[in-house]
């Protein structure tokens, strides 16, 4: 029944998306009634060049057993393309994915890399809109927001 679930989830999510949604992990539990399946231990989820890393991550789906929302606990890392082709790299202890929006949340401890632009930047919460390349950020209750930047010396080629 489990395992019905998740083909069931899976072939959505790839209808949906035309692109392969692939998650491993050493166990999942998963419940159709509420829409929920727990995905537990080293687990891994590629789709497309997009990949995320973290203890647990739990898939909600709706009635209609699509994907609206992943929640990444643990230890997480990611690397993330924007459709204008942005690459981010980073580390949080938290992610939050919303496919339909496609919004990516994380919190706590953020460190996120734009690989093309060097730029560093490290949060509580930061908010990146793969649709439209925007990024935002905010600090923990103590701690700033911190952003560097690569600024090429006036005698670096271009």
């Amino acid at each position: 029944m489990i395992r019905n679930i998740l083909i069931f989830l899976l072939l959505n999510t790839l209808i949906l998306s035309a692109a392969e949604l692939k998650i491993a992990s050493e166990s999942f539990e998963g419940n159709e009634k509420k829409g929920i399946t727990v995905f537990e231990g080293n687990v891994r989820i590629t789709l497309e060049s997009d990949e995320m890393n973290a203890s647990v991550v739990t898939v909600y789906t709706g009635k209609d057993h699509i994907p609206y929302k992943y929640v990444a606990e643990g230890n997480v890392s990611f690397y993330i393309r924007t459709k204008s082709k942005a690459s981010y790299k980073g580390m949080a202890q938290k992610a939050v994915f919303m496919p339909g929006d496609s919004i990516y949340e994380f919190y706590k401890d953020v460190q996120l890399r734009q690989l093309d632009e060097h730029k560093l930047i490290s949060g509580d919460e930061v908010v990146v809109n793969i649709k439209d390349g925007t990024a935002r950020a905010k600090g923990a209750a103590k701690e700033p927001v911190v952003m560097i930047l690569h600024i090429k010396d006036r005698n670096e080629s271009k």
